[in-house]
């Protein structure tokens, strides 16, 4: 048989060899460094869920020690496996962090935009020292006055998070 007859054959069987290996799941488990694809759900003590890969357009994403997300987040990926699910809460202090009262302040209301009806719930962007924005969200409304929270929505909460690893790249 001629090289060049066999030579399709082979090159067929080789390209198969490499995409068997190649799709075998990575046994190497998630460490500092690596790029780590999962789903994901988060919910509160009471289970109502805040959010979920599923909202979004693909699922998370997120380079393992680089501080791209919460320390008790980031600490429970560690070690996990693709195709590896887990269930972990995150204390207070590895999620937000408590609620701090020195970001809950009591505005006059002629001193927010008029261009709405203040609302409980509602976010507004506000001027912080040293020219920084923060969000706020209105959590009282009175005729004269608006409280507004800057700390961060899930701050004080302890956080449940149920995931599942898809991908890792080392």
């Amino acid at each position: 048989m001629r090289w060049y007859k066999v030579f399709p054959v082979l090159l067929a069987v080789m390209i198969s060899v490499a995409a068997v290996q190649s799709s075998g799941a990575d046994p190497a488990p998630a460490k500092k460094g690596d790029k780590v694809t999962l789903e994901y759900t988060g919910t509160l003590s009471d289970g109502t869920v805040f959010d979920a890969s599923s909202n979004h357009d693909a699922p998370m994403e997120f380079e393992v020690g680089a501080g791209r997300v919460i320390p008790g987040f980031e600490k429970a990926v560690q070690g996990m496996k693709v195709g590896e699910e887990k269930k972990f809460t995150i204390p207070i202090a590895e999620a937000y962090g408590e609620s701090n009262p020195k970001l809950v302040q009591k505005v006059p209301r002629n001193e927010i935009p008029q261009d709405r009806e203040p609302q409980v719930g509602m976010g507004l962007v506000v001027g912080a020292p040293g020219g920084q924005q923060m969000r706020a969200f209105i959590t009282e409304v009175t005729p004269e006055f608006i409280t507004l929270d800057m700390n961060h929505p899930l701050a004080g909460k302890a956080l449940t998070f149920q995931i599942k690893v898809l991908k890792i790249s080392h």
